[in-house]
């Protein structure tokens, strides 16, 4: 029977006293994988104070789960935030959730500066989820930086930078015009030409295999190309980690 995160979380937080354990910081905690990784890594009991970043004041009522609230959309202009290991999600918010429209998620050119905000505030270990659109990416740069932002990021000073590329949905766009619509219908039949090992995987299983590589990465650069996070979704996760990991 599955677990409610809530209960979860309020019983991860009556473990060891927080002050003895890594902080730590998630910005993007929306949509449903930042769900699952917050319901995960909390739930493990293995940080003592985690922070989400947010837009307005939330009342969680969460022992262990705090909000840092962010002054601007500027990541150079906040004051620093002391923690211990930082994730950053690209999740968008589902506007239903009440909590998810407070939270504040960061786009793509918010990346650099945010991991730059995130290294002065102390994070010595950053693992960021990419949203990955299949058959768009060089074969070779799936497996390693493939963004200037990417490499500025690996020269930042962290002890360990984990990045995966977890593959996403296209978009659903609606076109009022019927040929337009049409158009897209007969195109839409080369989104079935994508292998099978970069099509997209469960939230759940990207924030288990999230938490594995937490714990087993060693010093270093680590990167997950989408074949990888989709193997890790259809076998042993730990097993399929440490392989990546050596």
């Amino acid at each position: 029977m599955r677990q409610d995160p809530v209960q979860v979380l309020q019983a991860a937080a009556r473990g060891t006293p927080s002050e003895a354990k890594p902080r730590l910081l998630i910005a993007g905690a929306t949509g449903v994988l930042g769900n699952e990784v917050l319901r995960r890594l909390v739930g493990s009991s293995r940080f003592g104070v985690t922070q989400v970043l947010a837009r307005e004041p939330i009342t969680a009522g969460l022992r262990g789960v705090r909000t840092t609230l962010v002054p601007s959309e500027d990541p150079q202009d906040w004051p620093p935030a002391a923690a211990d290991t930082g994730i950053i999600l690209f999740d968008p918010p589902r506007m239903f959730h009440e909590r998810e429209r407070a939270l504040w998620t960061p786009t793509p050119r918010q990346l650099l500066p945010l991991a730059r905000w995130m290294r002065a505030g102390g994070v010595r270990t950053v693992a960021i989820v990419l949203p990955h659109a299949p058959g768009q990416l060089p074969e070779a740069l799936k497996r390693g930086l493939a963004t200037l932002d990417e490499q500025a990021i690996a020269g930042l000073g962290f002890e360990r930078l984990l990045i995966l590329r977890s593959a996403q949905k296209p978009p659903e766009t609606r076109h009022p015009d019927v040929l337009v619509r049409l158009a897209h219908w007969m195109l839409g039949i080369f989104r079935y030409m994508v292998p099978s090992s970069e099509q997209p995987v469960r939230a759940a299983k990207v924030a288990e295999l999230l938490n594995v590589a937490l714990l087993l990465a060693r010093p270093g650069i680590h990167v997950a190309p989408p074949e990888l996070v989709w193997q890790a979704a259809q076998q042993d996760v730990r097993t399929v980690a440490r392989g990546w990991l050596g």
